[in-house]
């Protein structure tokens, strides 16, 4: 496998995705659940919406300049890692580095001579100190988180735009939503094995408690 391809899709991990997306629909939701249903106007609806939006493309902005100093991180990890390696052969040592880009219990699956086999292989890697700190698929990333935390809440809100009926409206919005959480709940019962219904069941009624608490706070 291409190791460099593998590690520029890596904003498409199930989790990341279910995780932005969750964060989208609450926030999206504490906006349509404070529309007045009985008094609000076109006008009401409109700005409703437009905030709902542009909180949500702003914090695409944010999360896409997280994953980009995530991928600068992430890259002078590396960096320190192979030159810890190259200078540290007692196998304690190894093990220590190791546990801190691997998970403890794999490390520990290891032998001592697997594991100076594969310290060897890391260590004998070219210097990457010449290597930008910023890729173009680095870029592409941050750009495709950007377009997923904002694209994922449109579906919410898009009963705004064709229903001229508000209370309609918010009932077809609040029924899209719960779709959704539901989705993400499947979506991450698959890849973590857990019971397909209690994690769908779990995701849903954790998404209404937190738009639940945030509206009560004010937000």
């Amino acid at each position: 496998m291409d190791i460099e391809r593998f590690e520029a899709r890596r904003w498409l991990d199930p989790l990341d995705r279910a995780t932005e997306a969750l964060f989208g629909i609450i926030v999206t939701l504490t906006f349509t659940g404070t529309l007045g249903v009985l008094n609000a106007g076109r006008e009401e609806v409109r700005a409703m919406w437009q905030a709902a939006l542009a909180c949500n493309f702003a914090w695409g902005v944010v999360d896409a300049c997280f994953y980009l100093m995530g991928a600068i991180t992430e890259r002078g990890r590396r960096f320190k890692l192979v030159q810890r390696l190259r200078s540290s052969k007692e196998d304690d040592l190894v093990v220590r580095a190791f546990s801190e880009v691997m998970p403890g219990r794999l490390v520990g699956l290891m032998t001592p001579e697997e594991r100076a086999s594969l310290r060897d292989r890391i260590a004998s890697l070219p210097d990457s100190s010449r290597e930008p700190w910023l890729t173009a698929a680095d870029l592409k990333g941050a750009l495709a988180v950007m377009l997923w935390v904002f694209t994922v809440t449109l579906p919410v809100v898009l009963p705004f735009f064709f229903m001229e009926n508000t209370r309609a409206a918010l009932r077809a919005s609040n029924v899209i939503a719960i779709a959704l959480l539901a989705l993400i709940g499947w979506r991450l019962a698959r890849h973590t094995g857990f019971h397909m219904l209690r994690t769908i069941l779990y995701l849903v009624l954790f998404g209404i408690l937190m738009v639940a608490i945030t509206i009560a706070l004010g937000g």
